[in-house]
């Protein structure tokens, strides 16, 4: 075994198996083999992964592919979508349930930025993405991996649920960072990201399916030597259903059919409790309405005794 830190204990101590090459390819073939089908896994056009990945963070992957070739049917490029009006971006956004409107608002600016500040060329390396609007660490490395080949190891939930119980990683970031960028054979970010989280959604899943599946790991896997399946707690969602992030999607889709409404309007139409001077009243509205325009998403204005509110 190989790169064990002197510490012991499962939470400090682990080790990686000596014949890594051997690892490596048995996860890269199985991965050649057969493996899902998605259309961003055919392309390696910085834009078309970039809004996948954006599409990705909040939506199941089936649900993502009939959004995204419409989203590149509409704006097939980042002139395209730079060029758009914000509102249709975020109208898009919330007609196809694709999480948080805000995502739509940034990926609009990062394609501006492509185009004003990098002549229409994606910058390739993770640091230098991580400059485009809303683009973090990881979406920058999977972008940086996926496109140009230029990646660090992805490191998801998937990853760690996988590295976690195949290595015996101890349940910490770091460590998981360590192990997974010392798993990826240099220069391979592009195959090897997309095999292990492939191994992580299809065979190592919460309730694993290691013969059902497969699994090119067996050999070396902890878990399936000790029949311990444990793996990192995934955190849970906040629930949706009456959810700040529930109404604020109401607001946008009806702005979206909209021109414009009226404050009070709007606010019986997005929930049937909604009483001016109530607790869910216009205190209550104005301050979701308050978080929209932060985001850039609305436009609120007072005209004589009336309210109007509309999209930016």
């Amino acid at each position: 075994m190989t790169d064990a830190p002197a510490e012991q204990g499962r939470q400090t101590a682990w080790t990686l198996p000596e014949d890594l090459e051997a690892v490596r390819t048995a996860l890269i073939e199985w991965y050649a083999d057969d493996h899902r089908s998605f259309p961003w896994r055919e392309t390696d056009d910085a834009y078309e992964i970039l809004v996948s990945e954006v599409m990705s963070q909040q939506t199941q992957l089936g649900r993502v592919v009939e959004a995204w070739e419409a989203f590149l049917e509409r704006w097939p490029t980042t002139a395209d979508l730079a060029a758009a009006d914000r509102s249709a971006v975020v109208g898009f956004w919330t007609s196809h349930s694709l999480g948080y409107n805000n995502r739509a608002k940034y990926l609009h600016e990062a394609a501006q930025q492509v185009e004003a500040e990098y002549d229409g060329e994606f910058p390739e390396t993770p640091d230098e993405l991580e400059e485009l609007m809303g683009v973090g660490p990881y979406t920058a490395n999977a972008v940086s991996s996926f496109a140009f080949n230029a990646g660090d190891a992805v490191v998801d939930t998937n990853v760690k649920r996988v590295v976690y119980r195949a290595f015996d990683i101890p349940d910490d970031d770091d460590a998981f960072e360590t192990a997974a960028n010392r798993l990826m054979p240099d220069g391979r970010s592009r195959v090897w990201n997309n095999a292990i989280m492939e191994l992580g959604g299809v065979a190592c899943e919460k309730t694993p399916r290691c013969d059902e599946a497969g699994c090119p790991w067996r050999e070396w896997c902890h878990a399936y030597q000790t029949g311990d399946f444990t793996a990192p707690d995934v955190p849970t969602q906040p629930s949706f259903e009456g959810s700040r992030r529930q109404f604020r999607g109401r607001v946008i889709r009806l702005l979206d059919e909209h021109d414009e409404m009226e404050l009070d309007t709007l606010g019986h139409r997005i929930r049937v409790d909604y009483a001016p001077d109530g607790e869910h009243g216009r205190e209550w509205l104005r301050g979701l309405l308050s978080d929209l325009s932060d985001d850039g998403l609305v436009q609120v204005e007072k005209r004589s005794d009336r309210t109007i509110v509309r999209l930016r």
